[in-house]
């Protein structure tokens, strides 16, 4: 098998490309036992990269906005201007 990447070098497609890739083979269930546990622990670590992406993306787009009292009063869409 090749070296694979480090999840972190990959961009949010390609990690849901592979994440992909990797469901399909747990799911056939032709893989053995090592490399099934193997794929898992990948495919958790692209799991996590794109909801940690997902989330900073979101944040970005979202800005808690405040009201006078500083309580949260809604959101601001992110304004790319």
């Amino acid at each position: 098998m090749a070296e694979q990447p480090d999840t972190n070098e990959l961009t949010f497609e390609q990690a849901l490309r592979e994440l992909e890739q990797i469901v399909g083979q747990l799911e056939s269930g032709e893989a053995e036992l090592d490399k099934a546990i193997g794929l898992y622990e990948r495919g958790d670590r692209l799991r996590k990269l794109c909801q940690t992406r997902l989330d900073a993306a979101q944040a970005r787009i979202e800005a808690i906005r405040l009201d006078a009292e500083g309580k949260p009063a809604g959101t601001q869409a992110f304004d790319a201007g």
